[in-house]
């Protein structure tokens, strides 16, 4: 496919970096925006040179959620029409949610209502200070629907219901209270400081490792802890000790050697 709506590069080293990129429209989502970003996570999970994807906003703000236009032709659609047009953000949302690779959110300026899955999905999640965050669907009389399986995992539910049903606006330094970024940063400097260091550690990790600890992490959530649960987890470490890449990995512990997927 070809992209008008964002842009997607993957460096030699292994770096994917995605760029919503409609900053007159203040990078809104449309069906079209969404449509492309289902194909390049699509794609992007099916590479395995790929170890890390950033996902950015070209402009003054990272997005500012549904485009107007969008909502208003969805006011005409019938309530079927409207569904398989949801539906298109939801798989967008699990998709990324299920890459194999580190995924790190990068936001500023503002990240509204579908902003916030993108950042609630990604593994990492990095704001500037000052950065404007608000779920604000109830105020046009619709609901965070599709994005609310991965905020609730990153805030929980208690903060979900006040800030879902106020649609408050907060900023960065509370977005990190209470669990929706991992970090604020000052400027520029700092956050790619940060992301450097993110990268550091990612291209020091398994990448089958990193894939299957993902994974684990959403399997084991919301698990009663029991033996059964305990079998799980001790089936997937022993699959993983056998793997080829979890015996590369012991070996250059014990041969005091850098790992071959060490950069």
């Amino acid at each position: 496919m070809a992209y008008e709506h964002i842009l997607l590069d993957v460096s030699p080293e292994g770096t994917a970096v995605l760029t919503l990129n409609r900053p007159a429209k203040r990078n809104a989502f449309n069906a079209e925006v969404i449509a492309e970003l289902n194909d390049a996570f699509e794609t992007l999970a099916k590479n395995p040179s790929c170890r890390l994807v950033l996902v950015r906003g070209n402009g003054p703000v990272f997005s500012a959620g549904a485009d107007l236009e969008w909502m208003k032709a969805a006011s005409h659609y019938s309530e079927r029409e409207n569904e398989e047009d949801a539906i298109g953000m939801a798989e967008m949302l699990r998709r990324l949610f299920e890459l194999p690779q580190v995924t790190i959110a990068l936001l500023h300026g503002a990240a509204m209502a579908g902003a916030c899955g993108i950042a609630a999905a990604c593994d990492i999640a990095i704001a500037k200070k000052g950065t404007i965050f608000s779920f604000s669907e109830v105020k046009l009389g619709i609901i965070p629907a599709t994005i609310s399986p991965y905020i609730i995992n990153a805030i929980g539910p208690r903060w979900s219901r006040a800030l879902f049903v106020t649609a408050e606006r907060f900023e960065a330094t509370f977005a990190e209270k209470i669990g929706l970024i991992h970090h604020e940063v000052e400027d520029e400097m700092a956050m790619e400081k940060l992301v450097e260091h993110y990268a550091d550690l990612t291209y020091a990790a398994s990448p089958a490792a990193i894939a299957d600890t993902k994974d684990l992490v959403a399997r084991v959530t919301g698990e009663e802890i029991d033996a059964s649960l305990g079998r799980l987890t001790a089936k997937r470490l022993a699959h993983r000790r056998v793997s080829e890449q979890g015996k590369e990995g012991l070996a250059a512990f014990l041969e005091k050697r850098k790992p071959s997927w060490s950069r």
